[in-house]
């Protein structure tokens, strides 16, 4: 008999006593939100109210979590059925920068057997202050040959905290000479550029120091602040110009490392120093892409430094500087969009929940003996998995909700088998295909 899930390697022994156990099931989802930073005895929520129990059966059911990490920051109180924090939980450190930060725990209650979902959001409150990584951006320019409308990429401050707690605005002190400009990457990130405004004269000022600051959404909003130097000079009047502004690139994951994946080329009309170039990656670049990506800088050419993983992201963003070797330097800019290809890389896996091992031979048609769990980390048909078990066994899978249940299918008589071993066999839909038992 076929039934789709996903795969380990399990055991389950049927034993049979005297005792009359009874086993049951409920789909369904609690969904509870608490702040970060929540101190330890807060109550969230109450699990054996929203579940329909009684003060009488609270006790009898015996509710637990599930043994998953996040499970180390609650307990259930045994008599009232509270869901209650007991370790302070920090959103940023938890869930990074993701704007949804969602707990995923199991609730097991006894006396019948029943598994429930159980979805905790953790929500952000703003405890982070927007950072810069630098304290001083030096910006070169050079007089009268940059025209006002010219670009420049200004350092990117990061904030811990996600949503409107975030960085929600960049501001620049009032001056004749530049504007700012913001948009947002790809990614949501917003940032920040300055633009030249009005033409430079470095024997009427050498250098312009302005003050860049960076505020959150936050009440009240927090804000830090990084220092730009602008240093006017002359001399080296043609920058480095790539063949393209922007290039698309397709990678299938897993590929080795000093894979060459483009071969960038900028040329300078200048002659001599002037139009040797460097390549290298500029700030706007993430630090997570510059541990799977290098750039050589003298040849251009782009290649994997780690390993890129679809499961882990789907899509690099390399922003790119040739800089000359000139007095002073000039450089060009462009960004390279990789994506990435999904492959059947990861094998399906099942997890299976229960909290016993024995069964009556009187018990009846569909008696529950566990819950199983299906997992494949792969998209598409990549990650859809037929689950298979034997069909000369008296037991079968039953889907219920994104979960199976094994139930029994046919009477046990001890005096015949005293135990069973079933063995589960997941396979997913991928070319090839990958299993596990």
């Amino acid at each position: 008999m076929d039934c789709k899930c996903s795969s380990n390697a399990w055991k389950w022994q049927v034993a049979f006593s005297l005792l009359l156990c009874s086993w049951g099931w409920v789909s369904g989802q609690l969904h509870y939100s608490v702040p970060e930073e929540s101190d330890p005895g807060t109550v969230v929520g109450n699990i054996a109210q929203d579940l329909g129990l009684n003060l009488a059966n609270i006790i009898t059911r015996r509710l637990s979590l599930g043994s998953e990490g996040s499970s180390k920051y609650f307990n259930i109180d045994q008599i009232h059925g509270a869901l209650i924090i007991q370790e302070r939980i920090d959103r940023e450190s938890l869930c990074g920068s993701r704007s949804s930060c969602l707990l995923h725990l199991e609730v097991v209650a006894e006396n019948p057997l029943e598994l429930f979902s159980l979805e905790i959001e953790i929500l952000d409150i703003n405890d982070n202050y927007p950072i810069f990584s630098v304290t001083d951006q030096v910006i070169k320019i050079t007089e009268q040959f940059t025209s006002p409308g010219v670009r420049f990429p200004l350092p990117t401050a990061k904030d811990l905290d996600v949503g409107k707690n975030g960085v929600r605005h960049y501001s620049l002190n009032l001056n004749p000479y530049f504007s700012l400009s913001e948009k947002h990457r790809n990614d949501g990130v917003l940032i920040a550029e300055l633009i030249l405004e009005k033409t430079l004269d470095r024997e009427e000022k050498s250098e312009h120091k302005l003050i860049l600051t960076a505020i959150d959404g936050g009440e009240p909003p927090r804000s830090g602040s990084t220092q730009i130097i602008i240093i006017v000079l002359d001399i080296n009047d043609n920058a480095p110009v790539f063949d393209q502004g922007s290039y698309k690139v397709e990678l299938i994951e897993n590929l080795p490392p000093k894979t060459v994946v483009i071969k960038l080329n900028a040329t300078d009309l200048d002659e001599g120093a002037n139009s040797e170039i460097l390549y290298s990656f500029d700030d706007h670049t993430l630090n997570s892409a510059k541990e799977i990506f290098n750039l050589n800088e003298i040849t251009g050419e782009i290649f994997m430094k780690g390993t890129v993983d679809f499961e882990v992201a789907t899509m690099y963003e390399l922003f790119v500087k040739a800089v000359d070797k000139g007095s002073p330097t000039l450089e060009g800019r462009c960004v390279v969009k990789v994506e990435v290809q999904d492959m059947n890389d990861n094998v399906p896996e099942i997890i299976f929940t229960s909290k016993n091992n024995k069964v009556p031979e009187n018990a009846p048609l569909g008696t529950v003996v566990g819950f199983i769990t299906v997992r494949d980390r792969d998209f598409g048909t990549n990650g859809e998995i037929n689950l298979k078990i034997p069909a000369n066994l008296p037991f079968k899978c039953q889907p219920t909700s994104n979960r199976y249940t094994l139930v029994t299918s046919g009477h046990l008589d001890r005096e015949k088998v005293s135990q069973y071993t079933i063995t589960l066999i997941a396979s997913d839909l991928g070319s090839p295909p990958l299993s596990s038992q």
